[in-house]
Parts: C-alpha cells; sequence; structure tokens
C-alpha cells in the first residue's frame, strides 16, 4: 500500500497495479496528487473491509455447518442406541440406559462445542473487522494530512508571489518617479538661463526616453 500511495504521488505506475487496483493518472499538481490519494486510501479500506466480511461469513458459515452435523451425528447416534435398546430392552435396559445418558452427554458435548466455534469466529472476525476499520482510518489520515499540507504549501507560494508582484509594482513608480526627477532636474540644468523652461512640463513619454516630446519642447523654449 505505502508503494502505491508513493507512486501515486510521483506520478509513476507501480509494479503491483492490477485491474482490481488500477494506477490513478499522475498529475504536474500537488493537489492532484493528494486528492488521488485520498480516493485510492478509500477505496483500499473498502476493499480491506469487504474482504474481512467475506472471511468472517465464511468461518462463521463454516463453524454453524460443523455444528449441525455434530448435532446430526449425536441424534443419528441416539436413535440408533434408542432402537438397539427397544430390541434388547429386557436383557440390556442398565446398557441402554447408559448408552442413552452417553449420547445426551455427547450431544450436550458437541453443543458446547459448537457453541465454542461460534463464539471464536465471530471474535476473530470482530477483530478483523477491527482491524481493517483501524488501518483504513490511519491511511484516511494519512491522505487528508498529505491533502492539508499540499493545499497549504501552494497558498504559502501564492502570498509569496503577491508580495513579489506587489514589491515589483511598488519599484516601479519609484524607478518612474526618480526618473522623472533626475529628466527635469537634467533640463533645468540646460535651460537654467531661459526662464521659460520653468513653463515645460516633463511628460510621462518624455521620462521614459521618448526623444519626440524632448524635441518638441525644445522647439517651444527656443520660439
Amino acid at each position: 500500500m505505502r508503494a502505491r500511495v508513493k507512486a501515486v504521488i510521483g506520478g509513476t505506475a507501480p509494479e503491483g497495479v492490477t485491474s482490481e487496483h488500477p494506477a490513478l493518472p499522475g498529475g504536474p499538481a500537488r493537489t492532484d496528487n493528494a486528492l488521488q490519494v485520498l480516493t485510492l486510501a478509500q477505496r483500499t479500506a473498502e476493499e480491506h473491509i469487504a474482504a474481512a466480511n467475506r472471511h468472517a461469513e465464511k468461518i462463521r458459515t463454516d463453524a454453524k455447518a460443523t455444528a449441525d452435523q455434530s448435532a446430526r451425528d449425536a441424534q443419528v447416534h441416539a436413535h440408533n442406541v434408542r432402537c438397539e435398546a427397544d430390541k434388547v430392552l429386557t436383557d440390556a435396559r442398565a446398557t441402554a440406559e447408559q448408552a442413552a445418558r452417553d449420547a445426551r452427554i455427547r450431544a450436550d458435548e458437541a453443543q458446547r462445542r459448537a457453541d465454542q466455534i461460534l463464539a471464536e469466529a465471530n471474535t476473530q472476525a470482530k477483530t478483523i473487522i477491527g482491524d481493517a476499520e483501524g488501518h483504513a482510518e490511519h491511511l484516511k489520515s494519512q491522505a487528508e494530512q498529505r491533502y492539508e499540507d499540499s493545499v497549504g504549501s501552494l497558498i504559502a507560494k501564492r502570498e509569496s508571489l503577491q508580495q513579489q508582484i506587489e514589491s515589483l509594482e511598488q519599484f516601479d513608480r519609484e524607478y518612474r518617479r526618480r526618473l522623472t526627477s533626475f529628466m527635469q532636474g537634467q533640463l533645468r540644468a540646460l535651460w537654467a538661463d531661459r526662464p521659460e523652461v520653468d513653463t515645460v512640463e516633463i511628460t510621462p513619454a518624455a521620462a521614459a526616453g521618448d526623444p519626440r516630446p524632448e524635441e518638441g519642447q525644445r522647439h517651444a523654449a527656443e520660439e
């Protein structure tokens, strides 16, 4: 089972894959793998429980058949003893009574044995079912934990990427502001002796390095 779970997580098919235990296709996302592991664990649990129920039912049926056969054998033996006792009633009354008592003892012993076998079968069946349910619950808990870990990892990565995007946007705004200030300072330094330069506006295109708005401003300053 561990090999099958690892194979599902790794996206490969384990060697023990059969028609009853098909391998689930792997995917690029860890969330899909976790869901596949959960589905596989649930399916395996159901198979274990079904197998345990079938085994328990077989044990119970065999025990009941053995008990019925023992009871029938005891009844047949008692009937034969009674028939023989009737034939030799005069000479063998004491023997017949003793045989009848022996038959009853055997019948009681057979019944007690049948009850014991049935009780042991029920106990064994309950133990098998309990073990299967415990194993299934353990597998389900592991699958749920892996699913939660995968989802938490994806959320953390998403938050990290969002922070990086916000940092890049902040850097872009700061870069544009500084570039605009730098260009304005350079223009003021070039045209310090021309008062009309103070009225010239630095457009975003000029701040980004577009020469056409700069030439228009230069022509306006020369006029």
